[in-house]
């Protein structure tokens, strides 16, 4: 639990909680450590203060931070967990689960981009990514300034 009205900063606090997790071992070297839409949502903190957040764990040398790809846990040139598939492919194929259980419903709108980025913690453009890959496989449409929406089943693909 935070403390939003003691001396200590919000972005300090969230530190320690993320170094606790390091020390007992639910981050483990290598791992990421929550991205900053993640710990928007889970700390309901500004993407300053989760950005604050990253530089305090880096200055506690507990994690680095690679360009383009995110903050691991651990000192530079520690290798990092590679998933088995890229993230917006994850993504992508949970949203067609959701699609085939029949909680997404054909010609309803898939969550926005904005939405994707909140849910699974990721950037725009791996959002963008996972909605592309939908769209190349027929699961969705994409209608200019309205959304995506779900395709009509006959639409899906054959080896669904």
């Amino acid at each position: 639990m935070l403390d939003r009205e003691g001396p200590v900063p919000i972005y300090v606090q969230v530190a320690e909680v993320i170094q606790e997790q390091i020390a007992a071992g639910k981050l483990r070297t290598g791992e990421p450590v929550p991205s900053e839409a993640t710990m928007e949502a889970e700390f309901d903190i500004s993407r300053s203060t989760a950005r604050n957040v990253a530089r305090e764990l880096r200055r506690r040398r507990l994690v680095h931070t690679v360009r383009g790809e995110g903050t691991f846990v651990g000192p530079l040139g520690v290798p990092r967990l590679k998933q088995t598939r890229a993230l917006y492919v994850l993504i992508a194929n949970d949203i067609v689960t959701r699609i085939r259980r029949g909680e997404l419903r054909p010609n309803r709108a898939i969550p926005s981009e904005k939405a994707l980025m909140r849910q699974y913690g990721v950037a725009k453009v791996t959002a963008r990514q996972a909605v592309s890959r939908l769209r190349q496989e027929r699961w969705v449409f994409t209608v200019p300034y309205r959304g995506s929406f779900v395709s009509e089943p006959q639409r899906w693909p054959k080896d669904s």
